[in-house]
């Protein structure tokens, strides 16, 4: 897909959905989107747009309203100074907790629970200042688990290619021959709280995956929350996926990608926040599509630390319509705002609950590879 603006291509990105923010100068343009199918085929829509200069603060994340503990705040500013803007400010119940330079800002911050007054604002190399505040409610340990990686109730299966259904689920013998899998808790290094957990995954089939998840809310729940009679989980809309993953410089290069899911089912609706950083694929973040059942990059780049500890931060939310919004990415503090909205996919009636998945993918030769996860907190509210 691209973004033509008066007749010159201004920007490019992989896959079937753009999300972009563009500099124009005050005026009227002709602006074009246009997507290009792999069978030579191109479709486009004119989009005329006028663009007027003022002085503003533009805060895309977060939204005003209840927010989990580590909000990502992405913002931008305009100006009618001549000389443009000279830095971003970012300030928490009064106190200046972040300033970088030019008009944009992009900083995850650390808040304790409860309400909290913050303001993002603009200074122009003309003297001239803009601001925008957004109130937040901090989520509170009520509304979040923590350490799951070391919880002892992670489920886990292998995914054989081509298919990619769970094995564990097919009763024939040697369902899952080809594909090994394990994890190992309480790993004191690396580590950040001396309880990591290691993900193992190998085998002998090419490109086979391994799924691990955890039952937080409702059925078979780990957290004790049952929820038999659905009101909590039909009460829950928002949702923050928060861990820090340690990859080596050798398992890096053997593993396809790494993947960070949110689920939640009730009433027949099910809905994947699937959100997958593909290492060989590409280092780029792809997007579970519900509805077609198929990854979409991105063209977002997901280029994670060898060797260190990565943190990243995935936060969904469920619409009244029942569709789900992918919200935000943020990986070692740099964020990227999403707003990419999907209809849920049929699920049993009986089924109920909010879960969250790891998952490891193998290579064309099935490396044995491992990676690690500590800090690992869930927010919902």
């Amino acid at each position: 897909m691209g973004v033509y603006v008066d007749n010159k291509l201004v920007y490019v990105v992989q896959g079937g959905s753009l999300n972009t923010t563009l500099s124009l100068t005050p005026g009227s343009h002709d602006t074009v989107v246009e997507a290009s199918d792999l069978c030579g085929s191109s479709s486009k829509l004119s989009v005329p747009i006028t663009v007027t200069a003022k002085t503003e603060v533009w805060v895309n994340s977060p939204s005003a309203g209840k927010s989990s503990t580590v909000p990502a705040f992405v913002a931008s500013a305009t100006t009618t100074c001549a000389s443009g803007i000279a830095a971003m400010e970012l300030y928490v119940d009064g106190q200046l907790i972040e300033t970088e330079q030019g008009n944009t800002l992009n900083y995850q911050a650390a808040l304790s629970p409860g309400a909290h007054q913050t303001v993002v604002l603009s200074r122009d190399n003309c003297g001239g200042s803009a601001k925008t505040p957004i109130d937040l409610v901090v989520v509170g340990l009520s509304n979040t688990f923590t350490n799951l990686q070391a919880s002892p109730t992670w489920n886990m299966s292998g995914q054989k290619a081509p298919y990619y259904d769970n094995c564990v689920d097919h009763t024939e013998p040697g369902a899952c021959d080809g594909v090994t899998y394990s994890y190992n808790r309480n790993i004191a290094s690396p580590s950040l709280t001396g309880s990591a957990t290691q993900f193992n995954l190998g085998g002998a089939l090419p490109y086979s995956d391994v799924l691990f998840w955890n039952h937080l809310i409702g059925a078979f729940s780990s957290q004790n929350l049952p929820d038999i009679d659905h009101k909590l989980i039909a009460a829950t809309k928002n949702f923050t996926y928060d861990a820090y993953f340690y990859v080596t410089s050798y398992d890096e290069v053997h593993t396809q990608a790494l993947e960070f899911d949110i689920n939640w089912f009730l009433n027949s609706a099910g809905m994947t926040w699937g959100t997958e950083c593909r290492l060989r694929g590409g280092h780029v973040w792809a997007l579970w599509n519900n509805i077609d059942k198929k990854w979409e990059a991105t063209g977002i780049p997901c280029a994670p630390m060898k060797d260190a500890w990565n943190h990243v931060t995935i936060s969904g939310k469920r619409n009244d319509d029942n569709t789900l919004t992918y919200q935000t990415i943020t990986l070692n503090g740099k964020s990227v705002v999403l707003n990419k909205t999907i209809a849920p996919f049929w699920v049993p009636a009986d089924w109920y609950g909010v879960t969250v998945n790891y998952q490891m993918d193998g290579d064309e030769k099935q490396t044995s590879v491992k990676s690690y996860v500590d800090k690992f907190s869930f927010m919902f509210w």
